[in-house]
């Protein structure tokens, strides 16, 4: 398959106003400017003029695993009994069949990250998918791709009125201390008598993420709470990442120092709760000058994942440059997504998830023309 007549955007540094681009088997073969391109005699889609450039991604939702328009039925985002249970995996909550798939692929977006909410301290295993398919197990691009984990309010109001623990933020980050070390000690245990030592199924999920094999994803809006989290990661050596960070303008020097790239978002909705109270279309920007790169999210179902693109534009219009924009809902979602070597940018051998825009896809009435997944096009 080749598309031609489009301003490629390849997210690697090259933009070629007239590009083509060549895919087989699911993956990129060629690309560059049109007028080198070599002979072709396969099936050919026509930009007309538009803007081709990799699908979009989402680093942080709950689609499928917290559906719309349904009551308890439909919510498998928080298992409110515990609140430690990284031995959950998201993989066993989501509904692929959900309408929202649709409407987000529709929209250019090609992959998104799935995971528990943020009503537990440690909420289980996030997996990265392909928005497209019947049965998850086929979506699948990295599962687990990340360990959700929660500071703030959250774990406070859904645990205090059960008059348990934890109630402050102080058992928050206690209970996660503690998880993280009992996890140390287990694989201490492991190592010396692996026959004697019952299995933790909790301990067991965390392994990878006290090695540092596996990234936390840490959910945190307040200033406070970003601090804490970039703390005890700092105690433990992990890989992280900062999941909202909507008081990240305030603390950006600190993030800077980290090298992490904060999830910002969402910024489609009101400010429902004390912490998100500083919620701006300006923080994105604000990092991309202290010196972050950041990606960006809708949160889904908080903010609709279709409207990814429309939470990068405001992000834009409000002071984030347009390549950062770009790069929030691509390469760098892919990073913090931790799928960077399958997707969110165009390198010959990569995944061929591919968006056909109108125009820039950041103008309000620009409207999607084609979508591949894995090279099948599916819009």
């Amino acid at each position: 398959m080749r598309i031609i007549n489009g301003k490629l955007l390849t997210m690697e540094g090259q933009c070629f106003e007239n590009g083509y681009i060549d895919f087989e088997n699911g993956v990129i073969t060629a690309f560059g400017e049109a007028q080198g391109a070599p002979a072709y005699s396969g099936e050919v889609l026509d930009a007309e003029g538009g803007v081709i450039m990799p699908g979009m991604i989402d680093a942080h939702t709950h689609i499928g695993i917290s559906e719309e328009s349904v009551r308890a039925e439909g919510e498998d985002c928080n298992e409110i009994t515990d609140p430690v249970t990284p031995q959950l995996r998201a993989i066993d909550g989501i509904y692929p069949c959900e309408p929202a798939f649709r409407r987000a692929v529709e929209a250019g977006i090609t992959a998104a990250v799935i995971g528990p909410g943020s009503a537990n301290v440690i909420g289980g295993q996030m997996c990265a998918v392909k928005l497209t398919g019947e049965r998850i197990d086929d979506m699948i691009v990295k599962a687990p791709c990340a360990m959700k984990m929660a500071l703030g309010e959250n774990p406070k109001l859904c645990y205090g009125p059960q008059n348990k623990t934890p109630q402050t933020r102080m058992a928050s980050a206690s209970l996660l201390r503690e998880a993280l070390i009992k996890t140390q000690r287990y694989m201490r245990r492991l190592e010396k008598n692996p026959e004697d030592t019952p299995y933790d199924a909790k301990c067991e999920a965390l392994i990878p993420v006290v090695k540092g094999e596996l990234a936390a994803h840490i959910h945190c809006h307040r200033s406070d709470d970003i601090l804490t989290a970039i703390r005890i990661a700092g105690e433990f050596g992990l890989r992280y990442n900062l999941i909202h960070a909507t008081d990240g303008a305030s603390c950006a020097g600190y993030i800077r120092e980290t090298g992490v790239i904060p999830v910002v978002g969402p910024i489609l909705s009101a400010s429902g709760k004390p912490e998100t109270v500083n919620r701006s279309y300006a923080t994105a920007g604000i990092l991309e000058k202290a010196g972050v790169e950041v990606a960006l999210t809708t949160d889904h179902p908080v903010g609709p994942l279709e409207l990814l693109p429309v939470s990068a534009a405001l992000c834009v219009r409000e002071g984030l440059s347009m390549e950062g924009g770009l790069r929030g809902v691509t390469v760098n979602a892919a990073k913090a997504a931790g799928i960077y070597d399958k997707t969110g940018s165009f390198k010959v051998g990569k995944d061929a998830d591919i968006a056909v825009f109108s125009g820039h896809p950041f103008e309000f009435l620009t409207k999607t023309r084609a979508v591949f997944i894995g090279g099948r096009r599916v819009k």
